[in-house]
């Protein structure tokens, strides 16, 4: 996993700013693939609740989602 991924992965999900799956792997430039991991691996490892709405086409937090990935 790479955090600079995971970093904008996540600053995107909380704005609703990440279009379909696949508009959001290109604007992360990876694959649809390698996104589909990034998410499993957010819902799973760091159990977050990751959804997507059909109609606006962005994934969302189904929860309160406060990530720190800077040790301050």
């Amino acid at each position: 996993m790479n955090i600079i991924i995971l970093m904008q992965i996540h600053e995107l999900i909380k704005a609703r700013q990440t279009g379909t799956p696949k508009s959001f792997a290109e604007k992360l430039e990876i694959s649809s693939r390698s996104l589909h991991y990034y998410i499993v691996f957010m819902k799973t490892k760091m159990n977050v609740v990751i959804l997507y709405d059909k109609k606006e086409e962005t994934y969302f937090y189904g929860a309160e989602c406060k990530l720190c990935f800077v040790n301050e």
